[in-house]
This record gives structure tokens, sequence and C-alpha cells, in this order.
């Protein structure tokens, strides 16, 4: 073991864009000669690489419904912690991802975790930026030698949250801009699975299937939408029966398929437009980063996460919001001009290979860690 090894601690309910991301860059410090281990309840969030995992459960995530219980088993967890940290010893970095791990390991000693450095993979929630939520907030991250924002906006709440504006950096998500292209074989092989024809106009979604994203609004803009259109929804959640269900009207018009994880690029090669549909609270989604890379533009419901993403003639932001109609009239526009769908597509490839080159993403991180390359 080496005594910079980076510790990545990240338990969760859900398999996501920031537990995929993460287990990204773990493999790509992994690759540049960095220690990495992954502490998870999810151990195959990391199939897809060669990042060691060691299995830890710390119980739920930290949110309204669950802060009595994350209270009282607070010593517990604590002692879960330390001891995964002091077997995975000597470590040079914590890396925390999630709001009850940051204030937790804050109450260890350094010698069990060395330095301290948290992702913000999106904003931080209103409720964390005042009274007693934002003063423990702060307090903790005293102990953060640096917190890296996924976004400028994600930066401006970690701030307005109490924490000093030279704590906190501006680090992009991790992609490899070379690797991610264009993929007609795949894309002929699953319209012919999806039975899209040569003049059907496929829209994806790639999505947790989960009530904060809004899916129902892309099921729902189908009942406004004629011709030759198939929505296909991709992901895995909790409310994928429920979406199932609201889709059943529209037939064969609306496909479901599994987690693409792994094979990203091929699902996306095959729509002619990506649908995104966010949460209240996203950072920087890797999704509408991949799509302008393979030269598919994006069509977001809601300016969260999309903004500063989407660039001018690279995609649209429906208004107003999460308005079934309104986005129905958007997809008709690009379905009838496949030429805008080209041209926009080849403006975010552009902008986002310049954006998000991966040696500057990865020199950011390892500066955040105290790391050299």
């Amino acid at each position: 073991m080496s005594a910079n090894r980076i510790v990545s601690l990240q338990t969760t309910s859900e398999r996501g864009g920031a537990e995929y991301a993460n287990a990204d860059l773990l493999e790509a410090l992994r690759q540049r000669g960095h220690d990495v281990l992954l502490l998870t309840n999810v151990p195959d969030i990391a199939a897809k690489t060669q990042v060691p995992v060691q299995a830890i459960d710390l119980g739920p995530k930290l949110s309204r419904r669950s802060i009595r219980r994350v209270a009282l088993e607070t010593p517990r967890t604590l002692w879960r912690i330390a001891r995964a940290l002091r077997a995975a010893g000597p470590v040079g970095v914590t890396f925390v991802h999630f709001k009850k791990e940051q204030l937790l390991v804050a109450l260890l000693p350094r010698r069990l975790t060395g330095e301290i450095v948290w992702a913000e993979w999106g904003p931080v929630p209103p409720n964390l930026r005042s009274g007693i939520p934002r003063r423990l907030y702060a307090l903790a991250a005293r102990r953060a030698r640096a917190i890296m924002a996924v976004s400028e906006g994600t930066r401006q709440t970690v701030i307005d949250a109490g924490v000093p504006a030279e704590k906190v950096v501006v680090v992009p998500n991790l992609v490899d801009v070379d690797e991610v292209e264009f993929d007609a074989a795949a894309r002929e092989r699953l319209r012919a699975e999806w039975g899209a024809g040569e003049q059907t106009t496929v829209f994806g979604c790639i999505s947790r299937f989960q009530v904060r994203k809004r899916n129902d609004v892309v099921i729902d803009a189908m009942e406004h939408l004629d011709g030759d259109v198939l929505m296909v929804l991709a992901g895995e959640g909790d409310q994928e029966p429920a979406l199932r269900e609201r889709a059943a009207p529209f037939g064969d018009r609306v496909r479901f398929a599994p987690n693409v994880r792994g094979h990203v690029e091929a699902f996306l090669s095959a729509c002619d437009a990506l649908v995104f549909a966010p949460s209240p609270t996203e950072g920087a989604p890797r999704v509408i980063v991949m799509a302008q890379l393979v030269g598919v533009p994006v069509i977001a419901t809601d300016p969260e996460g999309a903004l500063g993403l989407i660039p001018p003639g690279g995609g649209t932001i429906v208004s107003p919001s999460h308005d079934p109609a309104a986005l129905a009239a958007a997809l008709a526009e690009y379905r009838d001009d496949p030429e805008r769908r080209r041209r926009e597509g080849t403006t975010g490839r552009a902008e986002m290979r310049a954006s998000h080159d991966p040696e500057r993403t990865l020199q950011a991180v390892e500066r955040a860690f105290g790391l050299r390359s």
C-alpha cells in the first residue's frame, strides 16, 4: 500500500451518474499510477473498471425522512468508517461524495483519513444553505483540503452554504473525448431491434427511473406528437413499473431499454436526439456531454443541469419547463428537420471536445488531492 492511497467512500441507494463518474475517475487515476480503493455498498458500479472495491454498508443516505435514523446510528456508522479506513491505511486522501459521509468523516482523526476531499456532483440542497444545517455543513468543510464542484453553478451553491470560495474548485466530469464517437454499426443494430425504420425519428432518454427525474413529461409528450416517431427510455429505478404503465397507451411508440452502462455511445448513436428531463438538483450530467460527443443534439425539459452544457446552436431548452405539449412541439421541429439535427450535433461535439479535455481534468483532480501526476 502507498501512503498516498486514495480511498473513495461512496455509499448510495441508486446507480446513477455520480456513482459511475466516480468509478471512472478512480480508474483513470489508477491508470496514472495512483493507489486507489473504492468503499461502497454497491460494488458493481466499478464492474467495468479494475478499481479495487471493498464493500461497506453505512445505512441510508441523509434526507429529511432518514435524519432521525441517521442520527441514532451515527456512533455505529462512525465506527464502521473508522474500521474501514484503518484497514485500508495508510490513507493519503479520503474522497467523499455525499452529505452523510462528508459530515461524519470530518469527525475522524487525520491519522485515519489523511487529507479529506469532497466531490459535489450537483447543487447543495437549499435546506443546507441556511440555519443550523448550513453551519454544520460549513463546519465539516473546514476539514476538507478542497471541494471539487462539477460545475460553476454547483460551486456557487457550495459558497452560498458558507464554504470559503478559495477552497472550492470546478472540476468537470471526466470523459475520454477521443473514445466517445458515433457508432454506425450500433445504430443499425439497435434501430433494427427497436423496429425503427430508416425514416423513423428516434428520441432517446437515459435516466434514473425515480420520482425526481421528470420522465413522466417525456412519456406524456407522446400524446401530442404524431408521425413516425419512437421514444426509447433507458435506465433503471423504482419508478419503472409506474412509467411503463404510463407509457402503455402509446404501444410500441414508447420502448424501455436496460441500463446502458458500458454502451452509452451505442445507444446514443441509434438516436436522432437526446431528451433530458432533469431533477431539481442537477450538476453537469455526463449524458449531455456524451450525447454531444456522439453528435446528437440535446432537448432539455428544464434549464437545470443543461444551462451551460448545451451551447448555443447545440440543442434546445424547452419553455415552459416540464411541459409535455411544449416538449412535443420542440420534438416535432427536430423530427421535421434532419439538417438541424446534423448541424446542432456537429456544434455540440466541437464544444464538448474543447471543454472536457481529460488531461486537464485529471491534473485538476491531482491538484485538489495534493498529488503528483
